[in-house]
């Protein structure tokens, strides 16, 4: 027996596409200061914090002393020392970095290294960091939707969804059992003892022909083995148990990676040029699937923007699309028939800062200047 929950309302903002506002008469809005909060909020709504992975570190990175306005949201996918200079010249309030300029911890602040150096002046010129990162890869309307672009009409969906943060019903399992007046309050005692128990209700039942109480209750995965271990005391309790998995709602078109199916097969060479082009590349590492070639169709592509190797490995497909993959994965894509495409790891992220900044002016209502870095560029080029 399978129990269903759908998503209520909390889990709208998730999904939530960016807002359109009609200007009255024609007439852009007047600019006007966001407070740090209220901005780090409506990112927060743009792309929950809470789609990024588990490993990531997303957020608010660095806060400069409240309380802190901003006039100027500065836009880069990495943010290196030359950025950070480019931010101050251009009097930047917060950097919007894509990739979490702190990742691994601090143990201190000073200026030995480069990352460091970043938080230092940062707060020196009272910037705020804030990092999305692979919230941003997972949203309906983040990086994966806009790699997807390059390969013209296409179908797409996630390759691993998302489900909800959080989800109507508490616990990770719902236990149902019948007692008669016999057993249950005893059987209800001792349950009531057990942590991490909750949503315990008694219905009075009729079961064959006898008058008999339903028991249900939800808890953790811990609690439920002294659950079990309880009601496996008695054998009529045990026998009439029903333990059902509360799985979190999937929510649509969320998740992590993307399998793209074209409305019309093209030829591997074609794939090339329209990644290159999409990319603004002059050049891309291509490894030909075996018993494929150049001239091979291409229907079905899996593509992970950043570092795909762990989203796209098992996936049937006709091509593999990112940034970058390991040597062995690479040889394993190939040994399957599937060809393989790598731009480097922030081509296939950097493109879509423009995007961003046109949806970002939309969802924040035009109230704040929105620039994207011109310093910003991947560490590797071909020489």
């Amino acid at each position: 027996m399978e129990l269903e929950l759908r998503a209520f309302g909390p889990l709208m903002p998730l999904l939530r596409p960016p807002l359109h506002r009609v200007c009255a008469l024609g007439r852009p809005p007047v600019r006007a200061l966001m407070n740090l909060g209220e901005l780090v909020s409506a990112l927060n709504d743009f792309a929950s914090p809470a789609l990024a992975e588990s490993w990531d570190n997303v957020g608010l990175l660095v806060e400069p002393s409240p309380p802190h306005t901003v006039n100027t949201l500065f836009l880069t996918n990495d943010l290196t020392e030359e950025v950070m200079e480019e931010a101050v010249q251009k009097k930047a309030d917060l950097v919007l970095s894509y990739h979490p300029p702190i990742f691994a911890p601090l143990k201190r602040v000073t200026w030995k290294t480069w990352k460091e150096r970043l938080v230092i002046r940062a707060l020196e010129n009272r910037i705020g960091i804030y990092s999305p990162h692979t919230a941003y890869d997972a949203i309906p309307h983040g990086v994966n939707n806009w790699l997807t672009k390059g390969l013209g009409t296409c179908t797409s969906v996630p390759l691993h969804p998302s489900t909800a943060p959080s989800s109507p019903a508490e616990g990770t399992h719902r236990v149902e059992f019948c007692a008669d007046a016999e057993h249950l309050d005893a059987v209800l005692s001792k349950i009531k003892d057990i942590p991490e128990i909750s949503c315990l209700t008694t219905l009075p039942v009729r079961v064959e022909g006898e008058e008999q109480t339903r028991v249900s209750l939800n808890c953790s995965q811990k609690a439920l083995l002294e659950v079990v271990a309880l009601l496996s005391q008695n054998s009529l309790l045990y026998h009439k148990t029903q333990i059902l998995l509360l799985q979190k709602p999937l929510l649509p078109h969320t998740g992590m990676g993307r399998l793209c199916t074209l409305s019309e097969p093209i030829s591997l060479s074609d794939a090339v040029e329209r990644i290159k082009g999409h990319l603004r590349l002059p050049h891309v590492r291509v490894a030909v699937g075996a018993g494929r070639t150049l001239e091979s169709p291409v229907k079905k592509v899996a593509l992970c923007a950043g570092s795909g190797s762990s989203v796209l490995k098992g996936t049937e497909a006709d091509l593999y699309l990112t940034g970058e993959m390991s040597h062995h994965d690479v040889l394993d894509a190939v040994a399957n028939g599937i060809s393989v495409i790598l731009c480097e790891h922030s081509n296939t992220e950097r493109g879509f800062l423009s995007e961003l900044r046109d949806a970002l002016t939309i969802h924040l209502q035009n109230k704040i200047n929105i620039i994207v870095s011109e310093k910003d560029r991947d560490p590797l080029q071909v020489a």
